[in-house]
């Protein structure tokens, strides 16, 4: 059950903009005296390279094994332990920026994140994921307290493949719907408590930013140029959406994700991809009114995001293989039952059928 209190989650600073990672000595030397770098071999060699000469002295590159497991956490925490290291930098893809908030949580140091992929809002997030050695999901980790600062490269995300940030709008779509749906019922937000005013209105200026700026932001992201419009959306895949998901809360969108995920047919799309579906389906879900319908259909299709199951690796899924998606969706513990509407999971599968059926008549 949600608190009467009204709680909101933010990081300590947020920069971003093309040369960014410039001003990384700079905040290494303002949050602590020794750094760690926890990254791989493609940041180091095309992101890293401008500052390593001006990083300060005694700071440490650590190349990350490859998955964020209970194994590699242990074997940086005693890295971080042996080397007395007070700032974590986190610089890289999902799984190492989450193993860089890990470490830190667990000794006390304060924290950078450099994403160099804008495919989702973990960045800027107080919580992590745990996978096993192969992989699979484990458990979420909580940070007592967001990253101390999230340093954004635009130009870095620029170079990166147009599909990582086109995953990202997919994942901040979510965040509107999903916080109206939790004021309406002042479900619990992922802190704990209800949203405030200022989570719902970063909800709603991340989807409006969406609309407004989506389609110019993937052309110039295909060119490999930083324009407004793509420094706009970077900030709504990271900022807006990091925001607005965990001050006002999830909902259908990322419950039906996760049902997909019972599918392995799914497995090789990101979760951006898949959380699009679930918005389609969760507006099917909801009744939504066709004007909704259209405008969200149509700008997933301008920007490249599946609007049908065979769009994400189920063409010919059967009943059965959507009604067990649609009861892992509707596992207790899952947000979809901050939605209004009844949820079963025959309801469920039914608004997967709808969005697939929609989505279909557009092609």
């Amino acid at each position: 059950m949600a608190t009467n209190f009204y709680k909101a989650a933010f990081s300590g600073k947020y920069i971003q903009g093309a040369g960014a990672l410039s001003t990384l000595p700079e905040l290494i030397n303002h949050f602590g005296e020794k750094a760690l770098i926890i990254t791989t071999k493609t940041p180091v060699k095309h992101a890293l390279e401008p500052v390593k000469a001006n990083l300060p002295a005694g700071t440490k590159i650590e190349l990350f094994g490859g998955e964020c497991c209970t194994s590699e956490i242990e074997r940086i925490n005693g890295i971080i332990e042996s080397g007395s290291f007070d700032v974590i930098i986190g610089l890289g893809g999902g799984k190492t920026l989450d193993t860089a908030k890990i470490c830190a949580d667990q000794n006390g140091c304060r924290v950078i994140i450099a994403p160099t992929i804008a495919s989702t809002d973990a960045p800027h997030s107080g919580c992590a994921v745990i996978y096993t050695e192969d992989g699979v999901f484990e458990r979420m980790y909580f940070q007592k307290n967001n990253p101390d600062a999230v340093l954004v490269d635009s130009q870095v995300i620029a170079n990166a493949p147009v599909r990582f940030l086109v995953a990202g709008m997919g994942n901040a779509l979510a965040t509107w719907f999903e916080a109206r749906s939790c004021k309406q019922t002042r479900s619990e937000n992922v802190v704990g408590g209800i949203s405030p005013l200022t989570g719902i209105a970063m909800a709603q200026l991340c989807y409006n930013t969406l609309m407004e700026y989506g389609t110019a932001a993937k052309l110039a992201c295909e060119r490999h140029v930083v324009t407004p419009a793509l420094d706009y959306i970077i900030e709504a895949n990271i900022l807006l959406s990091g925001i607005g998901f965990e001050s006002s809360g999830l909902a259908a969108a990322h419950s039906i994700h996760d049902g997909l995920t019972a599918l392995e047919e799914t497995h090789d799309f990101y979760h951006g991809e898949k959380v699009a579906f679930g918005v389609l389906a969760g507006l099917h879900l909801n009744g939504e009114p066709v004007q909704v319908l259209e405008e969200v259909y149509r700008f997933c299709e301008l920007v490249g995001l599946p609007t049908t199951l065979s769009q994400i690796g189920l063409s010919g899924c059967s009943h059965d293989d959507l009604l067990k998606a649609a009861k892992r969706a509707c596992d207790p513990v899952e947000s979809i039952h901050h939605e209004a509407v009844e949820i079963t999971p025959q309801n469920v599968a039914a608004a997967m059928n709808a969005a697939d059926a929609y989505g279909m008549s557009h092609l």
